[in-house]
Formats: structure tokens, C-alpha cells, sequence
């Protein structure tokens, strides 16, 4: 088993450090540690910015709490993402960086020394659970390795801990997937008594065409941040009424970006920027912003740090609250197989720049699908991308190739529409940037570097095609013509 950091100047820090500064709580009594998790949302919350969110519960924590500005994703889809989440490894050194694998006859196996954090919560003494927003349901989970979920939790709700006893509550929340389905979307719209934004004040970013569909989509995403928002609040009124709050710790963030074509499943800021909140009046009682860069999985060494639990040595994740020599100075995400699409996409953000690497040039970026495809927006970007009615910027994530490298200048150009990854006055931030990533996959630990066994693959498309077929005989028939598309491509080394 690989050892964790990326530079072995940094490796003594890190691992000293950490064990020094571990128990940020150990002589008080121990909080309880609570995250809330969002899916498929981006940096659209009012205290973000975004003109028409209504959201004064995550405001208010971002106000009293502590707000991360350069919070990213370490993966831009679900599956991976939370198995980084709950080991604090990168799921690029577990094996768990294609979305939705290991659920064949094939499974995954965690390294022999990766516990989980909710069964390291429990080994502290902690009572450990995981729900819905109504906390009465359980909780997503959606890890891509083999596990026995009564290891990691021992129920749904904290009300079933024994008297006194701290504990360690995961909340999962649909957010954007609220959208997109009728049922759930009603269910927004009457969380909201119908007072749903205005469409005609929807400001889509500009890589997208101002269409009616796409219009609407984007109205519906608004619409289900403001009822995330409200589930927020309920969960809030929860833990006070239970007289809990006032012990415990909150993390409010997201999983990933807005599933729309430049987002989630892409490394742009759309796909791997999100909010990441910490609040406890108790506890950090004088509200700040911090700029420094923080990977999602820091999530998991910080609520260790602050229950006073040591952080295990191969954890690659840090706290934030470790000291100066813990601070990133970039952060790394990876995107790699989802469902029958495969990619491999890495990134670094650091300083003003971001570098992307595209593994697959040849291919198209939105490659075949099932899952993206069957978005409303996505036969319309087609559509207007062959009648020749999109212009350059929005053309772009339609090209049926892709450069091997992007570089994007964020504070001029945010919405990274402007590649300079060619221009000869870019050759020296291109070439420390690229250095910093093929340094990062060696001592990480990359495993994206290893073409997929064709027998996981098989594995986890028979899964899939199975569950289709039997609900979706329609969607079943195009997931097997993209797995030939794949296969395809990959016996023409494309």
C-alpha cells in the first residue's frame, strides 16, 4: 500500500502534524458531528451569489459559520465522490474511481488499512447514522467498494444513541436531482407553496443557448436549490428541538456540480466547485472566509480532528483545521468511467489557473451516455449543434474531439471558454501545472492510469443492462449499442 501526499517534503509535515494536532477537542466534551450532503448541486446558493436563490438557512450558516471559497470535488459524480468521501482517500487510490463499479460479480475491495470514517466514529464511542432529509429514511450511500452497511451505522436517527452519548449524522439530500422527475419536482413546487422563480429572469451561463427547454431545466435547478434549502431548515429545527444543535458541529456541502453538460461528470468549475460550510455557535462562534484550496475528502480528517479521533497515516485527506504546512497549495479531481461512458479526465486547480488532461482526444467530450442523454436539454444541444444554430462558446462541449490539455486564467476567464494551453506564453505555468499532475498520479497512487479489466467492465454492464431491461426496454436497447460504441473505440486505440 502506496503512503499518501504528493511531495515528500510535504509527506513529514503531513504526517507528523496530523497526529499533533488531532485532538482540537480532547479536553472538552465532544461534539456531534453532523454533515449535510447535497446531490448534484453547484455554487448557486444566495450567500454564493446567485440572484434568485432563495436560501436563508445555508445563508445563515454561511454567515455565523466558516465558508471555504475554493472548495472542490476530488470526483464530478456521485458513486465516486462519496466513496472518497467516507474513507478521506482520493477514490482514484482505492479502486473506486469508476462511477457505479464493483455492484457485478466482480466486486472491489478496499486496502487492507482503509476503515471507513463512520467506523472509525464508532470505535471513538460515537453513535453512528444515516437519512434523508426527513430523517426518517435511511441515507445514500452508494459506495463502490464492499462493504456491510450495519459496520458503518447503526441506524437511521441519533435518537437512538444511548443517553449522552456524542454522534456522527450524515444527512443526504437530493438537491438537484429534485428536477427532471415529475414526482419530486411536485414535490419542490408544493414544499414551495408554487412561489417558483421567474423564468423570465433566468440567466444561463453562456456556454449554454437561451432555449426554451434549456431555459426551463435551468429554472427547475433554481427552484430545487430553494427547496433544498428548506429541507436544510428542517433538519436545523430538528436538531434543535432536540436540544442538540447547540453540541454540535454542522458541514453543509454538495457532492458535485448541476448534472447538465458541462457539469457534472466534467471537470470545469460547473462540475468540482462547491460549497463547503462549517457552523457550530459553540464551537466557532466568529464567522470567516477562507480562500485556501480544500478537497471534498478533507471533509473526512477535519470532523476526525474535531471529535478529537487521531487520523490514520494513510489517510490522504487533511484537516483544515491542521496549521499552515496542511494547506493545499492545489487540488487534483479526476473524472474516469461513468456507467458505460469511458473517459479519463484529470485536473488541477492552483493559484488562477486550471489545468485539464484529456486522456481520450479522439473522442468526442459528450460521448454516448444513457444517463446524460436522457436529459431534457441534451437532445436539444444536439439538435441546434447540427442545424449550425450555436455559436463558439456553446459549440464547445458539442466538438467530436477534444485537446489533450486546457489551461483557463479563472479571474479572466470564469466560465473557462478561452483554452490557452497553446499560446507560447503559457509554456511555463502549462508545464509546472502538467509536471504537478504526473507527480500527483505516481505518488497518489492514480490507478486511472491502468486501463479498466475488460472483466469489470462486463462485470458492471451486465448489472446495468439487467435493471434496464427489465424497467426500461427502450433505454436498455441504446445502453448495449453504447457499450459497442465503446468497445469499439477502445479495439481502434481510440
Amino acid at each position: 500500500m502506496f503512503r499518501c501526499d504528493l511531495f515528500t517534503s510535504v509527506l513529514v509535515f503531513f504526517s507528523c502534524a496530523i497526529f499533533n494536532d488531532s485532538r482540537v477537542f480532547a479536553n472538552q466534551e465532544r461534539p456531534n458531528i453532523v454533515w449535510i450532503v447535497v446531490d448534484d448541486m453547484s455554487s448557486h446558493f444566495g450567500y454564493q451569489g446567485e440572484p434568485l436563490a432563495r436560501t436563508p438557512h445555508v445563508d445563515q450558516l454561511a454567515r455565523e459559520g466558516i465558508v471555504f471559497e475554493n472548495a472542490y470535488a476530488t470526483a464530478p459524480v456521485c458513486s465516486t465522490f462519496r466513496s472518497a468521501m467516507i474513507t478521506g482517500m482520493y477514490q482514484t487510490a482505492i479502486g473506486a474511481h469508476h462511477h457505479r463499479s464493483g455492484r457485478g460479480r466482480l466486486k472491489i475491495q478496499l486496502p487492507k488499512d482503509v476503515i471507513t470514517v463512520p467506523e472509525l466514529f464508532r470505535q471513538a464511542g460515537y453513535y453512528t447514522c444515516i437519512a434523508d432529509a426527513s430523517g426518517e429514511r435511511n441515507g445514500k450511500q452508494d459506495y463502490n467498494f464492499s462493504y456491510d452497511p450495519k459496520e458503518l451505522y447503526h441506524g437511521i436517527s441519533y435518537r437512538d444513541r444511548k443517553p449522552n452519548q456524542p454522534f456522527f449524522a450524515q444527512y443526504h439530500l437530493r438537491g438537484g436531482k429534485l428536477r427532471n422527475i415529475p414526482a419530486s419536482y411536485e414535490e419542490a413546487k408544493t414544499g414551495l407553496n408554487h412561489q417558483l422563480v421567474d423564468r423570465s429572469k433566468i440567466t444561463l451561463p453562456p456556454y449554454y443557448p437561451d432555449h426554451p427547454v434549456v431555459r426551463e431545466d435551468w429554472a427547475q435547478y433554481i427552484d430545487s436549490v430553494n427547496y433544498t434549502d428548506i429541507e436544510v431548515g428542517r433538519i436545523l429545527q430538528r436538531l434543535r428541538r432536540d436540544d442538540v444543535l447547540k453540541d454540535s458541529i454542522i458541514f453543509f456541502l454538495t457532492d458535485h456540480g448541476i448534472s447538465h453538460a458541462r457539469g457534472k461528470q466534467f471537470l470545469y468549475e460547473e462540475g468540482i466547485h462547491i460549497p463547503f460550510v462549517i457552523w457550530s455557535q459553540k464551537h466557532f462562534p466568529k464567522p470567516k472566509v477562507r480562500q485556501e484550496f480544500i478537497a471534498h475528502i478533507d471533509l473526512a480528517a477535519t470532523s476526525l480532528d474535531l471529535a478529537g479521533i487521531p487520523i490514520p497515516d494513510w489517510m490522504q485527506a487533511r484537516s483544515v483545521f491542521g496549521g499552515s504546512e496542511q494547506m493545499r497549495p492545489f487540488v487534483v479531481s479526476a473524472r474516469d468511467r461513468c456507467d458505460e461512458t469511458v473517459d479519463r479526465i484529470r485536473s488541477v486547480r492552483m493559484g488562477e489557473w486550471k489545468y485539464i488532461r484529456n486522456s481520450y482526444p479522439e473522442r468526442p467530450y459528450l460521448q454516448p451516455s444513457n444517463y446524460k442523454d436522457s436529459k431534457p436539454f441534451m437532445p436539444i444541444l444536439r439538435e441546434l449543434y447540427r442545424e449550425g444554430k450555436l455559436n463558439a462558446v456553446q459549440s464547445l462541449q458539442l466538438q467530436s474531439r477534444r485537446p489533450t490539455e486546457e489551461l483557463y486564467h479563472l479571474p479572466s476567464d470564469p466560465w473557462e471558454v478561452n483554452n490557452v494551453s497553446d499560446r507560447d506564453s503559457m509554456k511555463e505555468i502549462l508545464v509546472q501545472l502538467r509536471g504537478i499532475l504526473e507527480k500527483w498520479e505516481i505518488q497518489s497512487g492514480d490507478l486511472g492510469r491502468i486501463p479498466e479489466d475488460d472483466a469489470m467492465y462486463d462485470s458492471d454492464m451486465e448489472v446495468a443492462t439487467q435493471r434496464l431491461k427489465r424497467k426500461n426496454p427502450e433505454a436498455f436497447q441504446q445502453y448495449q449499442k453504447n457499450i459497442e460504441v465503446m468497445k469499439k473505440w477502445k479495439s481502434e486505440g481510440k
